[in-house]
């Protein structure tokens, strides 16, 4: 029994290592420089995500980028599951520390991402009717404020509420840890929106007002 312990953990552990690894891997920087001869990061904002990739290296690679990112999550969330490991809140942990590889990736000196396609994916991982829920406040809420950033604040802080409502604490301790690391990783973006500095998408109704507004 201790010897099956002690593989067991092992196990564990490994798997971590790995799902820390998937969540590391710098995707936004990898389609940069190996199809655009561009390191994204001295690009736009400097952050290796979704947002910055889109504007830098344009949608298609924007859209590979946010799938990786994503799908990272998701994968690394899902590895209790597909290796039999038990209970089912393992996932969280696992789904975690992708989140953590994204954000502080070993592949870029422990500098990454704001981790906001990564946490998608890992909802999506953890419980599809969360993830569904999460969606509903996520989209609406972009296509208002036209601010990718600003929609992540709003939404993280709305989710970390609606998960109270699933009665599981575990995924509610969580989201309450996203929501400190969302904004921590969000720092400069607080400081641009304070400024009225921020950058819009090309949609959405605050998008709509102030084209029609400066004209």
């Amino acid at each position: 029994m201790e010897l099956f312990n002690h593989m067991f953990t092992l196990k564990i552990e490994s798997l971590l290592i790995l799902a820390y690894l998937i969540g590391s891997f710098p995707t936004g920087v990898i389609i940069g420089k190996i199809f655009f001869h561009k390191d994204i990061r001295k690009y736009g904002s400097g952050n290796i995500g979704t947002t910055n990739t889109f504007r830098v290296l344009g949608p298609v690679a924007g859209i590979i980028v946010f799938l990786i990112d994503f799908f990272k999550g998701t994968l690394a969330t899902v590895l209790p599951v597909i290796f039999h490991l038990g209970p089912h809140y393992l996932c969280l942990i696992f789904g975690f520390a992708a989140i953590i590889g994204h954000a502080f990736s070993i592949f870029l000196k422990f500098k990454g991402g704001k981790a906001v396609a990564t946490t998608a994916g890992f909802i999506l991982g953890y419980n599809v009717h969360f993830f569904l829920i999460c969606a509903l406040i996520f989209f609406p809420t972009l296509f208002i404020t036209s601010m990718v950033s600003l929609t992540s604040l709003i939404s993280i802080l709305l989710i970390f509420i609606a998960s109270f409502f699933f009665h599981d604490l575990a995924l509610t301790i969580l989201s309450g840890i996203l929501v400190i690391l969302i904004y921590w990783s969000h720092r400069s973006n607080i400081k641009r929106l304070e400024k009225h500095q921020e950058n819009l998408v090309p949609f959405g109704l605050v998008y709509w007002y102030k084209k029609h507004h400066q004209k």
